[in-house]
């Protein structure tokens, strides 16, 4: 097969930019051959009476892209993106398929009914009557839409399994069914399963590795701790989200900053959890009539969280940290320290040992 040919496909199917290590993947050959086939494939492109245009995006990333004169006449043509958790649904009709509604609400829950609607306006998903339910089956047009040759069932789950395979697993059949998804870091994993959001992976992305960097090629937004934007920017230049999990209000605020992704049913039943137990805590707590002394903004939160009596006299209280970033020893005549780095257990388990500090600290 034609090397030049092929990744000019490559960066045609793509829809967004690709780097050199995936095109070499692709292609099998060297690195260095691939980034002359695309400087050939540049010259030609820019030389022929065409609309499209192959530009570099980034250090050795490339994208094929509609020439900016073209792009008012013709964006009135282009499919909106089908967000992630759509796309999820879609791969299980299309692996599936035929699969009963039914069936399929069971294990996704009742956001399907509307992917499913989304889908069949789409014109990629059939749904016919059978009995109380319908079976879901994939269209021509879907074929067509991700460069399958035939629409059989049998062709479609062995495109799935040989394109995953080739593509390094589930981020491989990610990138084939053009699924952009959320990227998180390892410590908020549980959110994920608070939100109930199932379309994700799990990246350190404070210092990546090359896989990693690579991976995060088809990420659209990337969920990290407070504070981290500028570090993470040096990698990613897609939506980043900041958030915190300190107390149980950043928990709920975490949440409710994935609505349109999260499953509602799930995200609500978390909040709730998530309210009942900072209602026991400040029962708790008040019984307390000590007066603290917060050592920093952290501290601080977690103490008016709690509805706990500050004083500049009051018990001192300091992340276990010991020595800030800055320099300065925070937790200098603390008589209670409140655990920061803990990795071990859910977000809600981390908050709860930290009030449980608190609390216990000042009962002593």
């Amino acid at each position: 097969m034609n090397h030049k040919e092929i990744v000019e496909a490559a960066l045609f199917v793509a829809g967004d930019g690709v780097n050199i290590k995936s095109l070499a993947k692709i292609v099998n050959i060297p690195e260095k051959n691939v980034i002359d086939t695309v400087r050939s494939l540049m010259e030609e492109y820019s030389s022929r009476e065409t609309g499209l245009e192959i530009v570099e995006t980034g250090e050795k990333r490339y994208v094929m892209q509609v020439k900016p004169r073209y792009s008012d006449i013709v964006s009135r043509l282009a499919p909106g993106e089908i967000k992630s958790p759509v796309l999820r649904t879609l791969s299980m009709i299309a692996y599936h398929q035929p699969i009963a509604q039914s069936e399929l609400v069971d294990i996704r829950g009742n956001s399907v009914y509307e992917h499913i609607r989304e889908l069949k306006d789409r014109g990629l998903v059939n749904a016919a009557p059978h009995g109380r339910t319908r079976i879901l089956q994939t269209t021509p047009l879907f074929a067509e839409y991700f460069g399958i040759d035939s629409n059989d069932p049998e062709s479609i789950r062995k495109k799935i399994i040989e394109l995953s395979r080739k593509q390094s697993g589930s981020v491989g059949l990610d990138r084939w069914l053009g699924r952009r998804v959320v990227a998180i870091t390892p410590m908020y994993e549980s959110l994920m399963e608070m939100c109930g959001i199932e379309d994700y992976r799990v990246l350190n992305v404070y210092s990546p590795d090359e896989d990693e960097l690579d991976s995060l090629a088809d990420v659209y937004r990337l969920i990290v701790s407070r504070g981290y934007s500028e570090q993470v920017s040096r990698y990613y230049d897609g939506e980043i989200i900041e958030i915190g999990s300190t107390t149980f209000n950043d928990l709920i605020d975490s949440i409710q900053s994935l609505e349109d992704i999260y499953d509602s049913d799930k995200a609500r039943e978390s909040i709730e959890k998530i309210k009942e137990l900072r209602e026991r805590y400040v029962s708790k707590a008040m019984v307390i009539d000590r007066k603290v002394k917060p050592a920093t903004d952290m501290i601080s939160r977690i103490v008016s969280d709690l509805h706990i009596g500050v004083s500049s006299t009051g018990v001192v209280i300091a992340p276990d940290y010991g020595v800030s970033s800055n320099g300065v020893d925070v937790s200098h005549d603390a008589r209670i320290l409140v655990p920061t780095h803990e990795k071990e257990g859910s977000l809600i388990e981390r908050v709860c040992r930290k009030y449980d500090a608190v609390i216990d600290g000042l009962k002593e």
